[in-house]
């Protein structure tokens, strides 16, 4: 079975084409991406007007290019799936619209997939796959949780925000600091050459017996912190208040990541999402996770962020677990409020 998946959600427009035979692993054969971090740089953030008419442009040249990779025509696909949400609205009506419309003109299924679903199980197209059940930590842009997976659309919510995600504190703290959009990974840099222990910054809820998160105090923290400093802060003292940021948040995403381990009784953890990428993160949970016994496991490092290799694999993922709602009507809504925990509901 060939699918094409479609992701619009925000400002990443991706396409991919993933196959699987029976119950073998899905494989993916061919994908295409266009980030328009360029674009909305000059505004500091997102513009979702103009993230939906870029979406609109990239979505079927990206198309085409993902099936020349994998080797196929449009009409070799069973299987047309795009993200339904969350997301910007007008960014999810963009990939909704085409794959519905390309899929009434092939007389094809469509299937709507949680974006977060995506990102949760964009790690079994990575060589070493993990195996069900295990601990997800979920740390996109604009979500951070932890959940129980015990297959394929079987997510029990054990922890998340209740303000700012992790995403948010790197990128909001980047632009306290003067850094460029985005801003996490620009923090991420310039706490390269700073001192993670210069500036005592809050960890909240750390020491909370919940698995919740709350990174909105950090942020006024090092707005604070800023104002004391004065308007002559040097490179080395931004260096360090950047690198002192990131410790910050990723103590807190550590040390409730292995709460949630321990609370559970469970041996393995995948962490997905773009902050997934940050290096310390990464080294601070390995090492954890090395002592403890724990497999850790992560998507590829170039499907951390949005792309469409992460849809189409959902979708073949529920495909092969007979948990997918596939829709002959080609009618479509979009859901940009959408609780992980509701993605097995249509």
């Amino acid at each position: 079975m060939n699918i094409l998946g479609i992701e619009s959600s925000c400002d990443e427009t991706g396409v991919a084409v993933v196959s699987f035979e029976g119950s073998e692993a899905p494989r993916l054969r061919g994908q295409a991406l266009h980030s328009q971090v360029q674009m909305h740089e000059a505004y500091g953030g997102v513009v979702p007007e103009l993230a939906s008419r870029d979406h609109v442009r990239r979505v079927l040249p990206l198309a085409e290019a993902a099936l020349a990779e994998a080797a196929l025509s449009v009409r070799d696909i069973d299987v047309i799936a795009f993200t339904r949400g969350p997301g910007l609205a007008g960014a999810l009506l963009v990939g909704a619209g085409v794959a519905c419309g390309l899929a009434a003109a092939l007389n094809r299924p469509t299937l709507g997939v949680h974006h977060l679903e995506g990102h949760l199980l964009s790690p079994f197209l990575s060589a070493d796959p993990p195996r069900f059940p295990f601990v997800a930590l979920l740390v996109s842009g604009g979500h951070t949780q932890l959940m129980r997976v015990d297959g394929v659309g079987q997510y029990e919510l054990l922890g998340e925000t209740i303000d700012d995600a992790a995403g948010e504190a790197f990128d909001k703290s980047a632009k306290l600091l003067g850094l460029g959009y985005p801003g996490g990974p620009a923090l991420a840099k310039l706490a390269e050459r700073g001192r993670p222990d210069a500036y005592e910054l809050p960890r909240p809820l750390l020491h909370q017996p919940n698995l919740d998160f709350s990174f909105a105090g950090l942020k006024t923290a090092v707005m604070t912190t800023l104002k004391r400093l004065g308007p002559e802060v040097s490179d080395a003292q931004r260096a360090d208040l950047a690198a002192s940021t990131q410790a910050a948040i990723v103590e807190v995403l550590v040390r409730k990541a292995m709460r949630a381990l321990r609370d559970t009784g469970l041996r393995r953890l995948v962490v997905a999402g773009g902050v997934g990428a940050n290096a310390r993160l990464r080294r601070d949970l390995g090492a954890d996770c090395a002592r403890r016994g724990v497999q850790l496991h992560y998507p590829e490092l170039a499907l951390c962020t949005d792309n469409g290799a992460m849809i189409a694999l959902a979708a073949a993922m529920r495909c092969q677990a007979g948990r997918a709602a596939l829709s002959n009507e080609h009618r479509f809504a979009v859901r940009p409020r959408w609780e992980l925990a509701d993605a097995g509901q249509s």
